[in-house]
């Protein structure tokens, strides 16, 4: 074999290379990215205020969790929502309205929330104020 077939070979085999690349770079699924990321910047010092309010007040929520039953016991009577959000899977995200009324405690039917880790995130309104908490919770 001289060196022109060589030579041939070798820009064939490059031009090979390349053409795989770019197939296996398009095949990857599109890049998942917040289209609202700019709005929850903005938004960052509301929510962080209303995360300070809790430590300000020692407002924090005391949770219990009894099997399928979930129990919030608030400082005060508290109107809001919690969201229960899977780290694994969106789609398995819930949301419940919390409304205590007169008492301080709001109890949470979990039975639809499947066993494991989830992120717990209460938004509420009491004495007209707003409070935000974050705790991660397991159900089990």
């Amino acid at each position: 074999m001289n060196w022109g077939k060589g030579l041939i070979a070798g820009m064939a085999m490059f031009m090979l290379f390349i053409i795989f690349m770019c197939v296996k770079m398009f095949a990857l699924p599109a890049d998942e990215y917040d289209h609202h990321y700019y709005e929850k910047g903005l938004n960052f010092d509301k929510d962080y205020a209303k995360e300070k309010q809790v430590v300000t007040d020692h407002a924090q929520p005391v949770i219990r969790i009894n099997g399928k039953q979930v129990s919030i016991t608030f400082i005060a009577p508290a109107t809001g929502s919690v969201k229960f959000i899977r780290p694994s899977s969106q789609a398995l995200d819930k949301t419940f309205s919390i409304n205590t009324e007169l008492g301080k405690t709001a109890n949470l039917d979990a039975a639809a929330l499947v066993k494991g880790r989830w992120n717990m995130v209460l938004e509420w309104k009491s004495d007209r104020k707003l409070y935000l908490y974050e705790k991660e919770v397991d159900i089990e």
